[in-house]
C-alpha cells in the first residue's frame, strides 16, 4: 500500500516543473500585454492631441429668426383642456435636472412661420422679445430640450389681435416636443376679440400653461394659469414722486367704461366733489390719450399725471376684464378700487390684493361714496405706502413680470424652495422681518439640545468641558468645531470614553463665524453654542439655562450679559460690559438659541456684517444678538445670577478680551451693525430668570436644581 503511494506521488512529481513553466509564461506574457498596452496609449495622445469639445446644444439667438412655411393641411393643436392641473397636464419628472429646487426652460429657436401665400402668421413685438431675453438670461434659462422642465414656443401670442388663431395652432403642432402642449408655457396679455372679448386667448393650446391677463373666475384653471398683468408703458414712465396733499378722494380716468355703470358714476359726480369722473376729450376725430376732461365742467387734465391726485382710483370692468390703467394707477400710488366680480387679478395665487387695493360688488356701484369714505385712515394709510413697493417689485418692467411669473411657476413645481407670505407681500421697511418660529408656547424637552464647541488649540480646557457637558440630562450631542488648521484634531483615543454622541468638523477657514454655520449634525431644534473655555458652568445651570430656553424658543438666552448704551459725548453707541440690571445682548461663549438662527445668521443676515466679523475677529456674538433683536423685536433673556467668566487655562496676554483695542472695537461693532441695519435693532430689557426657591433653604422642598453656582 505505501509503495503504491510513493508511485503515484512520483508520477506526479515529473509534472510539476513543466506546470510551473507554463504558469511562469502566462504571467510574464500578460505582464508585457498590459505594458505594452499602455505606451501604444501613452504615445497615440501624446501625437493624436487632445479631441476639440463642441457643444451639442447652442444658445438661443434672438436676432435670427429662420423662415417657415406651413402647409394649410398640416394638422392642428388640441383645443385648451379646461381642468388641468400638476398632476395630469404636467410632467413633474422631466424637472429636477437643473437642481432639487429650480426648474429648467428651453426657448424653440425663433422661426418666421409663413403661410403659402407668404404671409406670416404672427407679429414679432418688442415687448415678447423681451420676454424671451430675461429667460435667456435666467437662472432658469437650458439650451438643452432633453433636460427642460417647461419649453416656451418662439410664437409671440401676447396680442390677440397679432396672429392668426389656426396658423398658429398649426404652428405649435409642429413643434418637435409639443405632445400635446404638455410641460410647455404661453404668454398672453390682451386675449379675445371685439366686441365679446373671451377671457383666455383663443387658440388650441391644448395642455399648455397660460401666463394670461384678462381671466375671470370661470376660465382661471386655479393653481395651473398664471394670471398676469397687462403691461403699460406708460406706467414704466411714472415716478415715484408725490403731491404734498391729495386733491381729490376717487379718480375715475378709465375709458370705454359700460353705459349702466357710467351712468350712476356720472350720478354720483353730478352730487358730490369727493368724485372727479374723467373720459375722453372731444377735440376731434383723432383721440388723445394723453388728456382726460372732467365730465361735469369740461376741464383738461393731463393723463396720467393727474392719477397722483387722488386717493383712490377706479377700475371698472369692461369689456376687457382687465387693461393697463391698472398699473397706471399702482405706479401712480393711487389706491385702485377694482369693481370687477369675476376678474382674477394678477399673480393671485402669491400676492394678496386686499393690501393694495379695495374690492367693491358690482351692484354696490352706487354706494361707492359710502363705502370709500367708511375707510379709517389707518387702512388708507396701509394700502398707499404698499403700492409703490409692490409697483416696483413686480409689475415695473416686462423683465420683473417675466421673473415673477417664472418664480410662481418654480415654486409649484418645488413648494419647498418657496418664499414665505411674507417675503412676498411684507415689505421689510413697512413690517419689518418675520419672526420665522412658530413654536408652542413651551418647547417640547424629550429632543434635547446639541452643545456646539468652537476651539482652536485649547486641548485640555476642552476635554474638561466635554466631561462636564456630558453629565447635563437634556444633552442629546457635542458638536465640536475644530478651527484650527495648522494642526489636527487629537486621535480619538485620547477624548473622554463619554456616553453621548461626539462628532468633531475641521474647518477649512480660521473664523469665528464657523461656530454659526447650520450644520446637517446638529438634530435637535435647540443648539447650546459654547467656548472650550467656559468650564465654570455645572450641569444644572446648563440644564436650568435649556429649560428657560424652552419657555422663549425664539430669543437667545445664555449666561453672560452687555449693554449697549448711547455715548453723548462721542455722539455714538458705546458696548457696555459692567454688570448692570439692564442688559441687551447675551454673548454667544455660553447661550442657547433655535438652530435657524445659524441659518439666517449664514445666509439672510447683511452679507457686510459677516465679511466683517470673519475679517476682524470680532463680535460675531454682538452680529447674531443684532440678527436675532430685528428679527423678532424681542430682547434676550439671561439666566442665573452667575457674574463673571474666567478662563482656567488662559494667560490675559492669550485671551482675545485681553486686547487693549478690544473695548474700543466692540463699541464699534455695535455703531456699524446699528448703520447696517438701518436702526438700533437691540432691545433693552432688565430681566432674569432664576429657578424657583433659588437659594431658599429649609423650605423642606427638594430643589429642582440644587447646583446652581452663587455670585
Amino acid at each position: 500500500m505505501a509503495a503504491d503511494l510513493l508511485l503515484k506521488a512520483s508520477k506526479h512529481s515529473k509534472y510539476l516543473p513543466y506546470r510551473n513553466f507554463l504558469y511562469h509564461r502566462f504571467f510574464v506574457g500578460l505582464l508585457l500585454f498590459i505594458v505594452i498596452s499602455l505606451v501604444l496609449t501613452v504615445v497615440f495622445n501624446a501625437f493624436s492631441g487632445p479631441l476639440p469639445r463642441t457643444s451639442v446644444y447652442e444658445s438661443i439667438d434672438l436676432n435670427k429668426r429662420s423662415k417657415v412655411v406651413l402647409s394649410r393641411n398640416a394638422p392642428f393643436s388640441q383645443i385648451r383642456s379646461a381642468n388641468c392641473t400638476y398632476w395630469d397636464c404636467f410632467d413633474v419628472y422631466k424637472c429636477g435636472r437643473g437642481g432639487h429646487d429650480k426648474i429648467t426652460i428651453y426657448i424653440y429657436p425663433l422661426k418666421d412661420y409663413q403661410t403659402e401665400n407668404g404671409n406670416s402668421i404672427s407679429q414679432f413685438s418688442r415687448e415678447f422679445y423681451l420676454i424671451l431675453d430675461t429667460i435667456k438670461h435666467s437662472k432658469y434659462y437650458t439650451t438643452n430640450p432633453e433636460e427642460a422642465c417647461l419649453l416656451v414656443p418662439s410664437i409671440d401670442t401676447l396680442n390677440q389681435a397679432s396672429f392668426s388663431k389656426s396658423e398658429v395652432s398649426q404652428a405649435l403642432q409642429s413643434l418637435s416636443h409639443w405632445n400635446n402642449g404638455e410641460n410647455h408655457l404661453l404668454f398672453n396679455m390682451l386675449p379675445g376679440s371685439p366686441p365679446n372679448y373671451n377671457p383666455v386667448i383663443d387658440l388650441n393650446t391644448s395642455k399648455a400653461i397660460i401666463a394670461g391677463a384678462g381671466f375671470n373666475t370661470w376660465t382661471f384653471r386655479y393653481g395651473f394659469d398664471i394670471s398676469v398683468p397687462v403691461y403699460s408703458q406708460i406706467a414704466e414712465n411714472i415716478d415715484n414722486t408725490q403731491p404734498k396733499k391729495k386733491n381729490y378722494l376717487i379718480i375715475s380716468a378709465q375709458l370705454n367704461i359700460p353705459e349702466n355703470y357710467l351712468e350712476d358714476l356720472q350720478s354720483t359726480a353730478s352730487s358730490s366733489n369727493d368724485l372727479l369722473l374723467l373720459d375722453e376729450c372731444k377735440t376731434g376725430d383723432v383721440l388723445d390719450y394723453t388728456k382726460r376732461c372732467e365730465y361735469t365742467t369740461g376741464r383738461e387734465f393731463n393723463y396720467p399725471d393727474i392719477l397722483k391726485e387722488g386717493l383712490f382710483c377706479l377700475v371698472v370692468r369692461s369689456a376687457r376684464l382687465t387693461h393697463s390703467l391698472l398699473m397706471d394707477v399702482i405706479a401712480s400710488q393711487c389706491i385702485p378700487v377694482v369693481i370687477s366680480d369675476s376678474v382674477v387679478m394678477p399673480f393671485n395665487s402669491h400676492l394678496d390684493w386686499h393690501r393694495i387695493a379695495m374690492f367693491i360688488p358690482e351692484d354696490n356701484i352706487k354706494n361707492l361714496l359710502k363705502i370709500i369714505s367708511s375707510v379709517s385712515n389707518e387702512r388708507r394709510g396701509e394700502l398707499f405706502w404698499q403700492l409703490r413697493w409692490v409697483y416696483d417689485k413686480y409689475f415695473a418692467s416686462i423683465e420683473k413680470i417675466t421673473l415673477a411669473t417664472l418664480e410662481i411657476i418654480n415654486e409649484k413645481v418645488f413648494p419647498l424652495a418657496a418664499r414665505t407670505y411674507e417675503e412676498w407681500n411684507m415689505p421689510e421697511h413697512l413690517y419689518g422681518p418675520s419672526n420665522p418660529l412658530f413654536l408652542p408656547v413651551t418647547a417640547p424637552k424629550a429632543p434635547g439640545f446639541t452643545a456646539v464647541i468652537l476651539t482652536y488649540d485649547r486641548v485640555e480646557s476642552l476635554f474638561t468641558l466635554v466631561k462636564k457637558l456630558v453629565r447635563t440630562p437634556s444633552l442629546a450631542k457635542i458638536l465640536v468645531i475644530w478651527n484650527n488648521q495648522k494642526k489636527a484634531p487629537p486621535p480619538s483615543a485620547q477624548w473622554p470614553v463619554i456616553n453621548k454622541p461626539l462628532k468633531v468638523i475641521r474647518t477649512k477657514e480660521n473664523k469665528l463665524s464657523n461656530r454659526f454655520f447650520p450644520y446637517d449634525e446638529i438634530e435637535t431644534e435647540c443648539q447650546l453654542t459654547i467656548d472650550d473655555d467656559i468650564v465654570m458652568l455645572t450641569p444644572d445651570e446648563l440644564e436650568f439655562g435649556f429649560d428657560v430656553w424652552r419657555e422663549f424658543p425664539d430669543r437667545i438666552v445664555g449666561f453672560p450679559s452687555r449693554l449697549h448704551l448711547w455715548d453723548n459725548a462721542t455722539n455714538s453707541w458705546r458696548y457696555h460690559s459692567e454688570w448692570t440690571n439692564q442688559i441687551s445682548m447675551v454673548l454667544t461663549g455660553a447661550a442657547f438659541h433655535h438652530k435657524i438662527w445659524s441659518w439666517y445668521y449664514t445666509y439672510k443676515m447683511p452679507s457686510e456684517i459677516r465679511t466683517w466679523v470673519d475679517d476682524n475677529f470680532n463680535c460675531e456674538d454682538i452680529a447674531m444678538n443684532f440678527l436675532v433683536a430685528n428679527v423678532t423685536r424681542k430682547p434676550p433673556i439671561k439666566v442665573t445670577p452667575r457674574k463673571k467668566f474666567k478662563c482656567p487655562e488662559c494667560t490675559n496676554t492669550e485671551m482675545l478680551s485681553a486686547d487693549a483695542q478690544h473695548m474700543a472695537q466692540r463699541s464699534a461693532c455695535v455703531g456699524r451693525f446699528a448703520s447696517a441695519y438701518g436702526h438700533m435693532a437691540l432691545r433693552p430689557v432688565e430681566f432674569r430668570a432664576d429657578p424657583l426657591q433659588y437659594r431658599e433653604t429649609g423650605a423642606g422642598v427638594p430643589h429642582a436644581y440644587p447646583d446652581i453656582g452663587a455670585l
